[in-house]
């Protein structure tokens, strides 16, 4: 009787086990589902850059340095980064682009250009993409993080080499300033 109980309880404890497991794999998942997602937009992003920098090229020569630092940021290339480096490079374009949009506020011709408004709308419909993914990913990577941190599922996931995941945090910055 008591190999009975032995057994029922060690079928318990993995049927348990299996079950956290498979809970952390689909969480796991998850995260790299709403990575892949905001990728998209920041990739849609990264290839717009480009258009963005020569329509404000042709109206703003004398701020070549804002403009190459921007161009400079662009020529990594993308694919090949790590999910680490998209993060730390997305914290630096975010930057770079603030400065670049608040330099075509002190061109009335340029914000009067068809190409630079129907660039600068569809970049504000990208940021919109990103900020609402990002939002998306944080939330999974937090349910993540809770599962692989909180008692008892921390123990299976040490077990099997679950690791905690980085949220997607903006760098601090300071407001925009353009002097002539």
């Amino acid at each position: 009787m008591g190999t009975y109980i032995a057994i029922a309880v060690v079928a318990v404890v993995l049927v348990y086990v299996l079950a956290v497991y498979n809970g952390l794999v689909n969480q796991r998942n998850r995260v790299k589902e709403a990575f892949a997602t905001m990728d998209v937009y920041m990739k849609k992003r990264w290839d717009l850059i480009p258009n963005i920098v020569e329509s404000v090229k042709g109206y703003a020569k004398h701020e070549k340095e804002t403009l190459e630092g921007i161009v400079n940021l662009r020529n990594t290339a993308y694919d090949k980064m790590s999910q680490d480096d998209k993060i730390a490079s997305e914290n630096q374009i975010e930057g770079a682009l603030s400065k670049l949009m608040a330099l075509a506020e002190s061109y009335p011709d340029l914000k009067a250009s068809q190409n630079f408004m129907q660039l600068s709308s569809e970049l504000s419909k990208v940021e919109e993409d990103i900020a609402n993914s990002r939002k998306y990913y944080n939330a999974v990577v937090r349910n993540y993080n809770n599962a692989v941190q909180m008692v008892p599922s921390s123990i299976v996931a040490s077990i099997f080499g679950f690791k905690e995941m980085a949220m997607f945090e903006t760098a601090d910055r300071e407001n925009v300033k353009v002097q002539f």
